[in-house]
Parts: C-alpha cells; structure tokens; sequence
C-alpha cells in the first residue's frame, strides 16, 4: 500500500501541533468539563499528537489505532496504545471518563458500531468529543478515484453532488449533515451536550499568504456563530453518556 493508498482509506494524522490542533485541543478541553484529567481514550489516535497533549493533563491516557505502522510510532508516546478497529474496542464497559475521536469515524467500515462502541466504552457521565467532516463542506479533502486511480487534495464542489455519485468518485470516506451524525447514535443512552460546525484553522494559506490568510481564517471561523456554520469543515459533536 503506497502512502496515497493510505491517506485515501485511513486519513492522514497530525503531524505538527499548528494553530489548528492547538484550537480544536482546546475545544476539547472544554467540551470535557474536568474529565481530561480522568481515564481517556483518544479512538483513531493516528502518531498520538493529542495523546501527547492529553498526557499534560493525565496519566492515564490510552490510544487506539487500526494502523499497525501509525500504533508503533504513538507507542513511542505512550505504551498504552492498541493496534485495533473501533467497531470492536478491546475495553470493558465503563471504562473512560472521556473519549475523543478526532476525524476517525469516516473511516470506519461500520460507523453505526463504532459510536455503539465509544457509548459502551463510557463511564456513565462520561463524554465522547468527536469531529467528522460535514457535507456541507464546498471542498472533498480526501481527494477522489477517477477513473481507477486515486487523486489526492482538495476537489471543489464533490459533496454537492447526488450522493450515489459522490459516492463513487470518494468510496473511501464518508461525509454528514446534522441528521445523520446524530443518527449515529440513535437509541443510545446519552444526552447532546454540544453540537456545531466548525471552520478549519487554514495554517497552510496563512503560511503561504501571511495576514491575507489570516483575515480570511478570522473571517470563516465567525461564520461558526451564522447560518453559514452549514458551509463549515467539519462537525464538532459532544454527547455525555446516562444512566441505564
């Protein structure tokens, strides 16, 4: 498997802590409300930059990744990190008090399970973080097949288009409006306790353009607060886990 090959199925990980993580790890932190210093589960933790940061607040931090090669580098983290899918988390029930899935749950063969999972994975009062794209979003960012051979990048307008044929140009990676991320978890004991769609951090233009791109970053990021949020990059979802 050739590294597009991969990016295309699994993503591509945080490799640099810019202004973009530092943003969303403080989303993180707040969405929390204290439990980043309990038991986490980063699910889909990629090289374990969160981990990392998760690990200034917390001893007791673990990972999970489907990647053996990205489960090795994160193991040089920390050593509680499991090379395993998120349909099937190899944890008792009960077991963390927060759980972050950061971009992962497009990858998944089984979305449906995978958030069963995180939910049974959860202490109760325990909260999952989780960010997925939206489809919204006027750009595909994990590229497409054309005509059997995977492009990689940014392809304008792709989401848009009926969803059979979005589908067959990008097989590898889901999207979600609203209803569907919130579908997910129907019939699961827990509460919505946030739910937006959020602009990107643009660190690449920024550092290509300077303060240009830093008035456009200003300028998309107060769209989270319009109607124009449904244009954003990706959703920002916080559910608690009940009582049953």
């Amino acid at each position: 498997m050739t590294d597009l090959e991969k990016a295309a199925l699994r993503g591509e990980p945080s490799y640099v802590w810019r202004a973009g993580q530092r943003r969303r790890f403080e989303m993180i932190l707040r969405a929390a409300g204290g439990r980043h210093t309990g038991r986490i589960l980063e699910n889909g933790c990629g090289v374990g930059m969160y981990m990392q940061r998760f690990l200034e607040h917390s001893p007791d931090v673990f990972g999970l990744e489907y990647d053996f090669e990205r489960a090795k580098q994160a193991s040089q983290i920390s050593p509680r990190v499991v090379n395993a899918a998120g349909e099937g988390l190899p944890f008792p029930g009960e077991s963390f008090d927060l759980i972050l899935s950061h971009e992962v749950l497009e990858h998944v063969q089984d979305d449906r399970r995978s958030a069963a999972e995180m939910v049974r994975a959860l202490k109760t009062g325990g909260r999952a973080v989780i960010f997925v794209p939206n489809q919204g979003y006027p750009f595909e960012t994990h590229g497409i097949y054309w005509k059997g051979k995977y492009h990689f990048g940014n392809k304008p307008l792709v989401n848009y288009l009926p969803r059979a044929l979005r589908n067959k140009l990008a097989p590898h990676v889901k999207v979600y409006t609203s209803d569907q991320l919130r579908s997910l978890f129907a019939g699961q004991p827990i509460q919505i306790v946030e739910h937006n769609i959020i602009f990107g951090a643009y660190d690449n233009l920024i550092a290509r353009f300077g303060s240009a791109g830093k008035l456009l970053r200003s300028f998309l990021q107060a769209l989270e607060r319009s109607p124009f949020r449904w244009f954003g990059l990706s959703h920002f979802f916080v559910i608690e886990k009940l009582s049953t």
